[in-house]
């Protein structure tokens, strides 16, 4: 039945697909946050971090999640929409703040993730004054006696699951709302998956449940099965749709050497506010970071053997414009929002583990940039025919061409910034 019912899709004119499986769910258009009747105190902190207008994801799932009873939903959208504050703006508005004990559990793939969440969410409850919160993750340590008093959690599923089912430093029988953002990294990252599910089955019945994914596919689907008893779905009609507002570019280089030089080429002539790095190890990482920085560049590393509290300083010296490159690793493809990122640049093609071109990742690295409708610019370089290979399937993948880009060139160089 529930494979039925998931093939009737009610086309939205916000380019989104709405299933619902209950018809009476009260999915509907919404002009304003007036509309949906949240707390003024909530309301002012949307309006001061710049949120005038829902965006497509948050108009089309918030009537859903503010409902009366709670409604379960399934989302999937991409980076740079605003699901973060649709979800965030959701799960506030169901804390009782009369209440000192967890009513909001909301789990992130990694700690970085989790820190700009839980940024996030303290921004948009900062007029709510009694509203608190707790931050689960590695690092992060606590008392084993002591109960945790904050409305609101957000971790890591690890950190998670010791503190509520270990360590009993809160009841999670009294969770009113728990969110699983980027469920299709949680199923990739080995254990998040038996994680998510174990926490999942000591909440209570009423506990309203939220699960956001960028993609949706069957194993997303049937991880959310499990998760999220009778939801609202929404998906978005096209994979692809996501990339319109990014430009595409190869380079075809020889060497290492001329792989840099391509790179030091692009960043001379393009006018960049920041830009992210993509390598596929640390090494080359580290390589191309002294590289960089021996000519002068602001450049910042971040890599997966550093601590938690070096990485979480790097991320916040790039927010604040201190280095203009970042060079990192697949540990920043996923979730870091830094709004003046105008180019990603591909050092490497990203690769799974079965040797094709893993084009979900590609999708995560490129989506770095042109972030909420903003345009934006993917740069590859390519250094053989192996990677030639990677590229096309790429393109086969999202249907759309890659064009050559000669780095060599200042004058087509100079053109991208005209375009």
């Amino acid at each position: 039945m529930k494979k039925i019912l998931r093939k009737r899709l009610v086309q939205s004119s916000h380019d989104v697909e709405v299933q619902q499986k209950d018809p009476n769910s009260p999915l509907y258009s919404v002009r304003s946050f007036e509309q949906l009747n949240i707390n003024h105190n909530l309301l002012k902190g949307v309006y001061a971090m710049g949120f005038n207008f829902p965006s497509k994801i948050q108009e089309t799932a918030l009537p859903a999640l503010l409902a009366d009873p709670p409604q379960n939903m399934i989302a999937q959208s991409q980076n740079g929409t605003g699901k973060t504050a649709a979800f965030i703006l959701a799960s506030l508005s169901r804390v009782d703040t009369s209440k000192p004990f967890p009513q909001v559990l909301i789990l992130s793939p990694t700690y970085e993730l989790a820190i700009q969440t839980a940024n996030v969410a303290k921004q948009m409850g900062q007029y709510c004054q009694d509203i608190k919160f707790c931050l689960a993750i590695k690092g992060e340590g606590t008392h084993r006696g002591r109960k945790i008093k904050e409305q609101v959690i957000i971790g890591t599923p690890g950190k998670v699951m010791d503190w509520s089912l270990r360590y009993k430093l809160f009841d999670i029988q009294k969770i009113n709302v728990y969110v699983l953002d980027e469920a299709n990294v949680m199923i990739a990252i080995q254990g998040h998956h038996d994680q998510c599910i174990r926490v999942h089955k000591k909440l209570s019945k009423e506990c309203q449940v939220m699960l956001f994914s960028a993609t949706y596919d069957q194993e997303v689907m049937d991880f959310a099965e499990i998760i999220v008893p009778n939801p609202v779905v929404i998906r978005l009609r096209k994979e692809e749709e996501s990339l319109e507002n990014i430009k595409q570019f190869y380079v075809v280089c020889k060497s290492m050497d001329e792989k840099f030089s391509a790179l030091s080429n692009i960043y001379g002539v393009i006018s960049i506010g920041q830009a992210i790095v993509f390598c596929h190890t640390k090494k080359t990482a580290s390589w191309l970071s002294e590289k960089l920085t021996k000519e002068g560049h602001a450049v910042a590393l971040l890599s997966g053997n550093m601590s938690v509290s070096q990485r979480i300083a790097v991320l916040n010296r790039f927010r604040d414009g201190k280095e203009k490159v970042l060079i990192t690793t697949n540990v920043c493809a996923r979730g870091i929002d830094v709004e003046q990122v105008t180019v990603v640049v591909n050092f490497d093609l990203p690769v799974d583990q079965k040797g094709k071109a893993d084009c979900e990742t590609y999708l995560h690295r490129i989506g770095r940039t042109g972030r909420f409708g903003k345009i934006g610019l993917a740069i590859n370089i390519i250094d053989g025919p192996r990677t030639t290979i990677f590229l096309k399937q790429i393109e086969d993948h999202f249907g759309r061409k890659i064009l050559k880009l000669d780095a060599e060139d200042v004058d087509e160089l100079e053109k991208l910034n005209k375009d």
